[in-house]
């Protein structure tokens, strides 16, 4: 009788704690969409501005319609990439863009002076930095959610309960990631 006991106990524990890993995975699984959607809004604002700025830069420099399509068409990639890998190395692919963009604008004097050209290049710098930001947060999480599903005891049910490893949302490019060079 006395094993039974025993028994019955070690089983409620052992289900106690699946109750309690299970609800932690799912709390982490949903702080990781939460994140991602952070992501996602940042870049709804990031793509809404971008035609807003071509048609800026369009009316000063007709001329350079090949770096208007390339933002054009990098802002279309990124808006329908999926999953964080694709999402990620579109959204390199499109930063590279703007920086064309802000290229053209630099031999322009009279664009760089028009206040609404000015406030749409700030809007994009300060939706850069909330994007930069909603990265990190999203890789953070992402981390607290791996670590947790490859932890012991979790790694042992958390497969079999479903959960599955999340993709960071990181830099594709390696010259991104070096030092920059500034030359006087």
């Amino acid at each position: 009788m006395e094993i039974m006991w025993i028994l019955l106990a070690v089983v409620v524990a052992l289900g106690i704690w699946l109750i309690f890993t299970y609800n932690g995975l799912i709390t982490l699984k949903n702080q990781v969409d939460e994140a991602w959607s952070d992501i996602d809004v940042q870049l709804k604002r990031r793509y809404d501005l971008i035609p807003n700025l071509v048609a800026t830069v369009k009316g000063y420099a007709t001329h350079e319609s090949g770096t208007f399509e390339k933002v054009t068409q990098a802002r279309a990639n990124a808006m329908n990439a999926q999953g964080a890998h694709d999402k990620a190395v579109a959204e390199n692919v499109l930063t590279g863009a703007l920086k064309s963009l802000f290229a053209v604008a630099e031999a322009y004097p009279e664009l760089k002076a028009n206040e609404n050209f000015a406030k749409l290049q700030d809007e994009l710098t300060d939706t850069e930095n909330k994007v930069q930001a909603s990265r990190r947060f999203y890789n953070g999480m992402v981390r607290d959610f791996n670590t947790k599903l490859q932890v012991f005891p979790t790694n042992m049910v958390g497969g079999m309960l479903g959960f599955i490893k999340r993709e960071f949302f990181e830099l594709d490019n390696e010259s991104e990631r070096a030092a920059p060079q500034v030359q006087f």
